[in-house]
């Protein structure tokens, strides 16, 4: 069986253009704005390509992408016990990016992971210093502490940590009671207090009153005419028996001088 010529001469120009087509291929690599591709040549490190239209040698390099859009970790709950020894489920979220794309391949076989698993020990280092009052009332400088911490040992990784917060601090039934009654005392005591205060300032406006009436004696007449009319506003049947203060004032040498002479 012969070969056709004319098909064997076309397949002699097809093979090659094939394969400059698909070597062609193989070394395009487009990135998007927010994508970094880092090379290497022959396994060796040599630079950081993209965005746009790149072009890499097929088989001599390689390129690894890198997205640099912020990612949203979620924290998995932790089982954390407080510095006041108590039990209580935490869990939370961390916002982090790349911003050294070399680092982030290089320097740690998987970024993602290695950040997430690091919050978690985190998470349980920091709360585990506090008590359980602060986690619940100081959310916004635990959360400033456990990124600043994180920020600080992603660095050599590459990694910027840009918030975490803490979502949720779950409590025993049991523990969720003796808070209740204990913030209910701590009502009461102020209660107390503030009554103690009103009492105080009361009795002190009270003896300062004492003696500016006893500065004026008829400043004290007054003083009775105004009880009398209070009094008489009631709509109550009420007996009053007016005595003069200044009868008062007659009678006490009197007594007094029957007092000696007994």
């Amino acid at each position: 069986m012969e070969t056709d010529p004319v098909l064997f001469e076309t397949l002699t120009y097809l093979v090659p253009v094939a394969i400059v087509i698909a070597i062609f291929a193989a070394a395009i690599r487009i990135f998007r704005e927010y994508e970094r591709g880092v090379v290497f040549t022959l396994g060796r490190y040599t630079r950081i390509a993209g965005p746009g239209f790149v072009l890499i040698v097929p088989i001599i390099q390689q390129v690894v992408r890198v997205d640099l859009r912020t990612f949203v970790e979620d924290v998995p709950t932790q089982d954390v016990i407080s510095r006041d020894n108590v039990s209580v489920k935490v869990n939370a979220v961390i916002y982090y990016r790349v911003v050294d794309a070399e680092k982030a391949i290089i320097q740690v076989e998987n970024f993602s992971a290695a950040t997430s698993q690091l919050a978690q020990t985190t998470l349980r280092s920091v709360l585990g210093k506090h008590e359980l009052d602060e986690m619940l009332a100081e959310r916004d400088k635990l959360n400033a502490d456990i990124q600043e911490i994180l920020d600080r040992q992603t660095d050599a990784w590459g990694i910027k940590v840009a918030n975490v917060e803490i979502k949720h601090v779950d409590i025993d039934e049991s523990m969720v009671r003796a808070i209740a009654r204990q913030a209910e005392a701590e009502r009461h005591r102020r209660a107390r207090v503030i009554n103690a205060e009103g009492e105080q300032q009361a009795a002190q406006k009270l003896v300062e009153a004492g003696a500016l009436l006893a500065q004026q004696p008829n400043a004290m007449q007054l003083r009775y005419f105004t009880a009398l009319n209070d009094v008489s506003v009631n709509q109550a049947t009420t007996i009053v028996f007016p005595l003069p203060m200044d009868l008062l004032t007659r009678l006490a040498p009197s007594f007094g001088g029957e007092q000696e002479s007994a």
